[in-house]
């Protein structure tokens, strides 16, 4: 027995160096961690489990049975994150490039299958050169038998990428599908062309950072979620994301201790909105103010900025926050904004996360650009999102909700559960200038004074209908509060909606704008 048990020890030790010290350095010469590395960074100490440690590849082609080594190129297995149990695979750049084989995909589809019988997240760590061409389209098969598993798998449990290393071609898909998508700055590369290709093709000079690197994901494509400076920095986030997330659709997200004697009024809320109802503020003051110690997550931060979207917590429970951004072109809803928007409330819907709404929407955005790019099928994306949405949903509307962007944002005529308005609310069709220089263009043309004829009707129409109770008088609004009651009355709200119960249509699925 004492040499069996040596040779496994020894079959262990073997895998554990993947391709070798050699190409365990050149990984750390270029800033990154190694398979195994990132997992120990990730996971909870001694609790990962690993499976299929000594799978090796097929392939007898081009001289690949000469070189067969153990794990072929990606380490699976189970763990823990702050003791809840996630699944996970970590591509190991050391063997083959981390490049995706038959097997490899095999290990992957497996690991995959097992986390959607029991309910656990999918966390990926990516980093890989892509098919392995030596297998032709055995590995492309190996690919698309993953991409089927991340479509099954949505909306069944929560599945994050990191993108760690190279990712180019048919592997971008695999991330594309899931739920988050982290990327670390200058090491990580998505694309589905490269810079040679795109050269040849459409004679654009582009570098690799440029065309698919973490930043120009974050800001540009909106592909990439989370961009940070290190692997570190983001295998931590990584936990940070999930501490807010249930571990399948049918459970429910971690609850914090809350001490719900405490005064919740805050003054400084009272303070944020400007007297000119042009200037801007920060949307991010608010949000910081009403969460649980401040604590937020945001998702997308670095894209489609005039809305902000993310995780906290209220009362001890996990929200998801939207919001419009009056720092950003005054928070109007345009197209990235829309989907950006839409991708997050359905995300948020499918697990079981109520949502907070935080508006301030003077509407759409207006022009040719968008109107030819798709802002009427991209902005019902936002509305049918909502719409659809059936977990507890709280809007407060700290300024202005002018025309169909009013209706949009988690309005009560589409389900809105509390909607709570601020005296400094303007709910109307339009802006009070715009409406004014429609309904009275007649008297204000043919008065002696139009300016002084216009500024009267102004007053007239914001003295009623730029103000919160017109539609407080209808039952649109449930209450208009002083803004520093708001955390009292989402906390109340929050606590009421934890036994809601709403349901859709039975239907095979839906047909969303896409």
């Amino acid at each position: 027995m004492k040499e069996k048990i040596d040779k496994l020890e020894k079959l262990r030790e073997e895998a554990e160096l993947g391709g070798g010290v050699d190409k365990i350095q050149a990984q750390h010469k270029k800033g990154k961690l190694t398979a195994r590395e990132r997992i120990e960074m990730l996971v909870d100490e001694g609790s990962f489990q690993e499976i299929d440690m000594f799978v090796k590849h097929r392939c007898n082609s081009f001289g690949l049975e000469k070189q067969r080594i153990i794990g072929d190129g990606v380490v699976t297995g189970f763990a823990k994150i702050e003791g809840r149990q996630i699944a996970l695979f970590s591509q190991d750049f050391t063997v083959f490039g981390g490049s995706l084989s038959e097997t490899h995909a095999e290990k992957i589809c497996k690991v995959m299958d097992m986390a959607m019988k029991i309910g656990v997240p999918i966390i990926g760590l990516n980093d890989s050169g892509g098919a392995r061409i030596q297998e032709g389209v055995i590995s492309l098969g190996g690919y698309a038998e993953i991409f089927l598993r991340n479509t099954l798998a949505s909306g069944v449990v929560p599945q994050i990428s990191a993108v760690l290393g190279p990712c180019a071609g048919g592997a971008v898909y695999s991330p594309a599908i899931t739920d988050f998508i982290f990327m670390v700055k200058n090491t990580s590369h998505m694309f589905v062309t490269g810079p040679n290709v795109v050269k040849t093709v459409t004679h654009e000079e582009v570098t690799f950072e440029d065309l698919g690197g973490a930043e120009t994901h974050a800001s540009k494509s909106g592909v990439a979620h989370f961009v940070f400076d290190s692997e570190i920095e983001t295998l931590e986030s990584i936990r940070k994301l999930l501490s807010f997330l249930p571990l399948n659709w049918k459970d429910l997200p971690p609850e914090k201790e809350f001490d719900f004697s405490r005064d919740l009024t805050n003054i400084k809320l009272d303070e944020i909105i400007p007297d000119n109802p042009n200037k801007p503020y920060d949307m991010k003051e608010i949000i910081l103010l009403l969460l649980d110690n401040g604590d937020f997550l945001e998702v997308h931060s670095n894209y489609a900025q005039n809305i902000i979207v993310g995780f906290g917590r209220v009362s001890g429970v996990t929200v998801g926050v939207i919001a419009n951004q009056p720092a950003v072109l005054a928070g109007v809803l345009d197209i990235n904004s829309s989907v950006k928007g839409a991708r997050f409330i359905r995300f948020c819907d499918a697990f079981n996360i109520p949502l907070l709404v935080l508006e301030d929407v003077p509407g759409f955005l207006p022009g040719t650009e968008q109107e030819w790019n798709g802002i009427i099928r991209h902005g019902s994306k936002l509305l049918f999102a909502f719409c659809e949405a059936t977990v507890p949903k709280v809007t407060v509307i700290t300024r202005k909700a002018y025309g169909g962007a009013y209706d949009v944002m988690n309005s009560k005529h589409i389900r809105g559960d509390f909607n709570f308005a601020w005296p400094s609310a303007e709910i109307a069709v339009m802006g009070p200038k715009g409406a004014v220089e429609i309904i009275f263009k007649k008297e204000i043309s043919s008065s002696k004074n139009p300016e002084e004829k216009l500024e009267e009707k102004l007053s007239e129409y914001i003295e009623r209908f730029a103000n919160p109770y017109v539609a407080a008088e209808r039952g649109f609004i449930d209450e208009v509060i002083i803004p520093r009651e708001t955390r009292t009355k989402i906390v109340q709200a929050f606590q009421l909606l934890k036994t809601k119960v709403d349901s859709n249509p039975k239907k095979k699925h839906c047909n969303i704008p896409l």
